[in-house]
């Protein structure tokens, strides 16, 4: 194709056999033109290609890792590298370094901590594919009300895979306080045992007041801990609500655990959580609350029945459990390897796992734009003054919303 008729289909974009922009490179060949992207923070380039059969576009990988390592000091390459080869040998210090990294909100950090990623991600892929595309880990999503014995569970369950050689990571999510906006990050106390355990490794994070429960690097900490050698991570999360499902579409089976005796419980749990659950466990089944716990059980069997069925292979199972005697641990387990065995089989769980790549990067992209919006020169100073005559009563929150995102767009 001949450049003139290549200025047809692109009017607003000047070519020529010479000539350099800032973002593109035009390569000439004998039979073709070849268009690059040279932006070096994208991980792809996008390649066009005129021929003699018109234009086409190619999407090649880029060797994003290796030009954003480039861009690093001597300083920070050597601490990727060692981080890096400490992760993947299995040392709980450099894994607790790398999630430290990764939850910085500091910007270097942020750009220290994607190219970490980048190879364990690398890294990660390798391992699947000698493992013939199996996950490496199982992931496992744990919620309930505060006082369902969640802590005692995990410290239960969590010591009888370690016993059967698992090795068990632990990403227990602290609620921010609203007014102080610290964290208790005490979970570690209330598993003693397991805290010991060297083939156990628990970490507690802040929410920083993300709705869902869970931090926004909680994804990226399930990574590294995979990356570093953990079959099993299990994510503890704040409470039940509206809003925790978020959690669900990070893990590969989510467990609801409740108490045997909280007044109405299928009016006082969210419905739409129960119909995230992958099994529900109903803990302190013993002593005087054996009887309580087997009418709950009854209840929300019969109140299963009436959900939507979200998987073709699998049922959401209602189970008994005790945390402080361990019974029906074992059993449960049980259930969790046949949810395991027969998700992977039918292919759900691959497909599972891809869209929740999808989904979580469409949250981080909600996330990141708030916080562009706010920091936005253009809006930054009237959001004080909106914020005010909304609260005096002059102007209703969508007016003052639409002022400030016409002022957004305008400046755009």
């Amino acid at each position: 194709m001949k450049i003139p008729s290549l200025l047809l289909r692109f009017p607003h974009c000047s070519f020529s056999r010479r000539t350099y922009f800032p973002n593109f490179h035009f390569a000439s060949r004998v039979d073709f033109l070849c268009i690059e992207s040279l932006t070096p923070a994208q991980h792809y380039q996008t390649k066009w290609i005129c021929s003699s059969n018109g234009l086409r576009r190619e999407l090649c990988q880029q060797v994003a890792p290796d030009q954003q390592v480039e861009e690093l000091s001597d300083r920070e390459q050597r601490l990727v590298d060692r981080l890096y080869s400490g992760l993947i040998q299995g040392h709980r210090a450099c894994l607790a370094e790398s999630i430290t990294l990764v939850e910085s909100t500091q910007s270097r950090k942020k750009k220290i901590a994607q190219v970490l990623l980048q190879k364990v991600l690398s890294y990660h892929r390798e391992q699947e594919k000698l493992n013939q595309g199996k996950p490496l880990a199982f992931r496992v999503g744990l919620s309930g009300p505060p006082g369902a014995g969640k802590s005692t569970f995990i410290e239960c369950f969590g010591k009888m895979l370690t016993e059967r050689k698992y090795k068990v990571s632990v990403l227990a999510v602290d609620p921010s306080s609203s007014t102080s906006g610290g964290s208790l990050l005490g979970d570690k106390t209330r598993m003693t045992e397991l805290s010991r355990d060297m083939n156990a490794y628990i970490r507690p994070s802040p929410t920083r007041g993300t709705l869902g429960g869970v931090t926004r690097t909680t994804n990226e900490a399930i990574l590294l801990c995979e990356g570093g050698g953990y079959n099993i991570v299990l994510v503890e999360t704040v409470g039940v609500g509206q809003s925790e499902f978020a959690v669900a579409d990070m893990v590969d089976m989510f467990i609801l655990l409740l108490p045997p005796a909280g007044g109405d419980e299928l009016q006082g749990i969210k419905r739409g959580i129960i119909e995230m659950a992958d099994l529900v466990a109903i803990n302190k089944a013993d002593g005087d609350l054996v009887v309580p716990a087997r009418r709950i059980q009854a209840e929300y069997v019969s109140a299963m029945k009436l959900l939507r069925k979200r998987s073709k292979v699998w049922r959401p199972k209602v189970m008994r459990i005790s945390a402080k005697t361990g019974e029906g641990i074992s059993d449960m387990w049980d259930k969790m390897t046949e949810f395991r065995d027969l998700m992977l089989t039918s292919g759900e769980l691959i497909a599972k796992r891809r869209k929740q790549q999808k989904v979580w990067m469409w949250n981080l992209i909600q996330e990141n734009m708030l916080e562009h919006f706010r920091s936005h020169l253009a809006v930054k100073d009237k959001i004080p003054l909106l914020e005010e005559k909304v609260l005096r009563g002059v102007l209703s929150p969508g007016l003052a919303a639409d002022l400030l995102l016409k002022a957004f767009k305008d400046s755009l």
